[in-house]
């Protein structure tokens, strides 16, 4: 691959495939692809599967001790996949659509986030909406519960607004793609890396420090074949399970 790991370096890796044809692209050529480029080996050597949780598992034959920790999204055509060698990492990615955001939020979020979400401008509101949500779902694959035990109901901190503040030296806004801590949730980040193509992709990190997150784009042909990759973002964190399918829900009633 075009882009290595850093030797001693914390970071959260990001691959976005984009498949060109009909067919869902499959997730374990991306989980090969991480493996081999984390774990330096041959993606002949990867071994990708399921662990007694369901959760997808990432090693190496010739070493059975080496795992890499890593989490998978799908959305529509597209499958993404973070992997981080130093702990555990959540992702999760919906498609920008219409939705009824308010009333979805006043269901399913703690009420400050629908207050929040209130707020802002009707145009943005479902994008707002989308992040919260990837955001909670990328936070319980990081802790391994996924959505149990309230986890729609977890405060998430909120996305930035357009228009906020810029951080010195960038062109991002404060807190537009760096992992920010989690309310009330020790050693837990979250944070949204831009990727483009009308997709929200949230990446979440148990660990103390917030570690920088590099994207990578690359294109699955119908055949599983997976291209070239393409480095398409880098979010510096001091500037700036099964194959796992959101389940927004889509029918609201009452409020």
């Amino acid at each position: 691959m075009s882009q290595l790991p850093v030797p001693g370096r914390d970071t959260v890796y990001v691959w976005v495939g984009r498949g060109d044809g009909g067919r869902p692209i499959p997730a374990g050529r991306l989980l090969r692809r991480a493996g081999a480029t984390l774990l330096g080996r041959a993606e002949a050597q990867i071994v990708v599967g399921h662990g007694p949780d369901g959760r997808p598992f990432v090693g190496a034959s010739d070493d059975p001790r080496m795992e890499l920790p890593v989490s998978v999204s799908r959305a529509d055509r597209v499958v993404v996949v973070a992997a981080r060698v130093a702990g555990p990492v959540g992702v999760d990615v919906e498609r920008s659509r219409p939705l009824p955001a308010l009333a979805l939020a006043r269901r399913w979020y703690a009420p400050a986030e629908a207050a929040w979400l209130a707020g802002r401008p009707a145009g943005g509101r479902a994008a707002d909406f989308l992040r919260l949500w990837t955001a909670k779902e990328a936070v319980g694959k990081a802790l391994g519960v996924g959505l149990r035990d309230g986890g729609l109901r977890r405060r998430m901190p909120v996305p930035a607004a357009a228009g906020a503040p810029r951080r010195a030296g960038t062109a991002r806004p404060v807190g537009g793609g760096e992992l920010r801590p989690v309310p009330g949730v020790a050693g837990l980040r979250v944070g949204h890396p831009p990727v483009g193509g009308g997709l929200v992709v949230a990446v979440a990190v148990v660990g103390a420090a917030a570690p920088p997150v590099e994207v990578v784009e690359v294109q699955v042909d119908g055949d599983g074949t997976v291209g070239a990759a393409r480095r398409t973002g880098h979010v510096a964190a001091a500037r700036s399970a099964s194959t796992e399918r959101t389940s927004l829900p889509v029918v609201v009633r009452g409020s």
